[in-house]
């Protein structure tokens, strides 16, 4: 008996360590495109790499363009982050507090604005929201996009 237990653990040793379950958030890749409001916004998501999602928006309106890169990463202690740098910026953490098959919930209570990123995926529309007070006052923006395919434009 002794000998099948020994067995066992080195057997267990030789796996290696069991890496943390990462949320599934495969379904936010792909390009995607809103025409609405008069502008233009698109936002790019690679697929995941061992808990790395890469993105990028571009943001037309009123002849004037903006951008942002962002990512999604593992944090050092086993949690999931948005990392958004609009234009540039430094960085502004958001940890994901909520996910689920089609639904993934950033937070960071301490930013000025906004406080919650929220996407949701419905088939080929992709949600995305922000939330939050901005000078106590709360407000939110909110951009339905559509799946597209790679550098397409709004009709003009």
């Amino acid at each position: 008996m002794t000998a099948m237990i020994g067995l066992a653990f080195a057997t267990l040793l030789q796996a290696g360590p069991v890496a943390p379950q990462t949320p599934d958030l495969s379904w936010l890749a792909g390009y995607w495109l809103d025409c609405s409001r008069g502008g233009e916004a698109s936002e790019t998501w690679s697929d995941p790499r061992l808990g790395l999602i890469v993105g990028s928006s571009v943001t037309v309106r009123n002849g004037r363009s903006g951008f942002e890169s962002s990512r999604i990463a593992p944090l050092k202690d086993g949690g999931l982050a948005y990392f958004a740098q609009p234009d540039g910026a430094p960085a502004t953490v958001f940890r994901l507090i909520e996910s689920g098959p089609q639904r993934a919930v950033f937070t960071n209570p301490e930013n000025d604005f906004p406080h919650r990123i929220i996407y949701q995926r419905h088939q080929d529309q992709l949600q995305a929201r922000i939330e939050g007070a901005d000078d106590d006052e709360n407000r939110s923006m909110e951009w339905t996009f559509n799946k597209a395919e790679l550098n397409s434009r709004c009709p003009r």
